[in-house]
């Protein structure tokens, strides 16, 4: 079965909202409310934030978001992979490091820096798959996040 990569417009909105679906189990994530179309369409049409989906017998099965980053230190832009999934039942298959692979050359064909992604250390499955595809280089870092709203650490004060 053939795999097919698409970077999705602002007239995708179904298979943004398929591919939210994947993230919303892949990941787990709790009291989700999918945004609006209107919304959904306003994010494909930011030629700051790319969609990658991957279908597969015209059933979308997994895909990416990346967010393009202005820098001040080259005139290039970067892309932050900010989500990746695949179904589960389709995975280790090859479709998240086509995925990748995709990006890559997206970004490079449009003058980009580079393209970056982060995993937690401790999700050995994530860090194993990244180094499973051609990185050029890998370091250790810490997160830190600074949250706003009801979970917040402002909360606690």
């Amino acid at each position: 079965m053939k795999v097919e990569i698409a970077k999705l417009t602002p007239r995708d909105i179904k298979d943004f909202s398929d591919l939210i679906k994947v993230f919303l189990d892949a990941f787990e994530w709790e009291a989700f409310s999918l945004p609006t179309e209107t919304y959904l369409q306003k994010l494909l049409s930011n030629k700051s934030f790319l969609v990658f989906v991957a279908k597969r017998d015209d059933k979308l099965v997994g895909g990416l978001t990346a967010h393009v980053l202005e820098r001040y230190d080259t005139e290039k832009p970067s892309a932050y992979i900010y989500d990746i999934a695949v179904l589960t039942d389709h995975q280790r298959k090859g479709i998240g490091r086509l995925l990748i692979a995709t990006l890559n050359d997206f970004c490079q064909k449009n003058g980009f820096n580079e393209v970056f992604v982060q995993a937690e250390t401790e999700d050995i499955h994530t860090v194993n798959f990244y180094r499973k595809t051609p990185i050029s280089s890998e370091i250790k870092a810490t997160h830190f996040t600074y949250s706003f709203g009801r979970n917040s650490l402002q909360d606690d004060y």
